[in-house]
């Protein structure tokens, strides 16, 4: 049987705020920009008590909680303790899966004593970081990342696959990673309010709302069934830039000379690793927060920015957006095969 943890700093960008800031221990503390577009990217827990939350607009978060303490991001500072973590991380398995700067998998399966030894990892962590984390020890991922959220902070959950299924059969089925809001409003207008009732629908009914396999997919989650490998390789899928304006633009020119900057910074580094994709696509968001998306694969991959951004002008041209634009990104996919051991970097301009 296999055994795999899942390792999350709790609070992290937080967390290492608050090591540099000690006397705001206990308070609610928020770490997000400054600007009107501006989102929280960790709140304390603290903070989450007035319902404050990641990805939250960070006016709203100010409503929420208006004595709160709001800090500027350090991404370089948070890349470079998370660079410490994971070096002991890697130390505690022989295959570690790191999953952006604050979690990871580690396979187990085959030690004597998985929960001894994770114990010793986050004593480790806490020691040489001074940063707190939750575990959470199952047969598979979708397990041991549930189990890991469960009792935030220092939680330390161990589940079984059935355990699993009856320790959260009462919660929503958006607790398990996958499930977004559309899919879990088109389950709540079928009567499924909860895993259990999740569980217990017939996979035949999934099918026919969801296809075959979506609704096959959905019964597998809702029993806890997860038989992805934790690999400490990831595949490139694609690699994007995007922008949020500090006010919406309808200016076309405008539009076009955005795409082109996003363009020239995702070349830039598509130049220096040394890929090509066949694959341009746009995103676009409008000031109703409605968001669309226009792809074109080509002939040849490409990493030239004035050949990248000519296609995507060309799709935005296309597209013809009929309301200001909020948001605008760029995406190539489909790289040469001499570029598939790049791991997906989706990074904000």
């Amino acid at each position: 049987m296999r055994t795999i943890a899942h390792m999350d700093l709790d609070a992290f960008f937080v967390s290492v705020e608050l090591l540099r800031r000690p006397q705001l221990r206990g308070k609610a503390v928020v770490v997000a920009g400054s600007g009107p577009r501006a989102v929280v990217t960790t709140a304390s827990y603290e903070a989450r008590l007035f319902g404050v939350g990641s990805a939250m607009p960070a006016a709203q978060a100010r409503r929420l909680c208006p004595d709160a303490i709001f800090i500027e991001p350090d991404i370089a500072t948070y890349r470079k303790v998370s660079g410490a973590v994971m070096g002991i991380v890697a130390g505690a398995a022989e295959t570690v899966e790191v999953l952006g700067l604050d979690e990871a998998y580690l396979d187990l399966t085959g030690l004597l004593s998985p929960k001894a030894e994770m114990r010793r990892l986050i004593g480790s962590i806490a020691e040489q970081t001074g940063l707190s984390a939750s575990v959470g020890i199952g047969p598979n991922k979708l397990v041991a990342k549930v189990a890991s959220d469960a009792e935030k902070p220092r939680g330390f959950v161990v589940l079984s696959q059935v355990e699993a299924c009856q320790r959260f059969a009462m919660q929503p089925p958006r607790l398990l990673p996958g499930i977004g809001p559309k899919t879990a409003a088109a389950l709540e207008q079928m009567g499924i309010a909860t895993l259990g009732d999740l569980a217990a629908t017939p996979t035949e009914l999934l099918i026919g709302r969801f296809g075959a396999r979506t609704g096959s997919w959905l019964t597998k989650r809702a029993g806890f069934d997860d038989e992805s490998p934790v690999s400490s390789e990831r595949i490139a899928v694609s690699e994007s830039r995007e922008t949020t304006f500090a006010s919406d633009i309808s200016d076309p020119v405008e539009l076009e000379a955005a795409l082109m900057r996003l363009a020239v910074a995702l070349a830039g580094a598509l130049g220096r690793q040394g890929r090509r994709g066949a694959t341009i696509a746009i995103k676009v968001r409008l000031d109703d927060f409605s968001t669309f998306t226009r792809s074109r694969t080509i002939s040849a991959a490409i990493n030239e920015s004035d050949r990248i951004g000519a296609v995507a002008v060309d799709l935005l041209r296309e597209f013809g957006p009929t309301r200001p634009v909020r948001l605008l990104g760029v995406r190539v996919s489909g790289f040469s095969a001499a570029g598939t051991d790049w791991q997906q970097l989706a990074l904000l301009v």
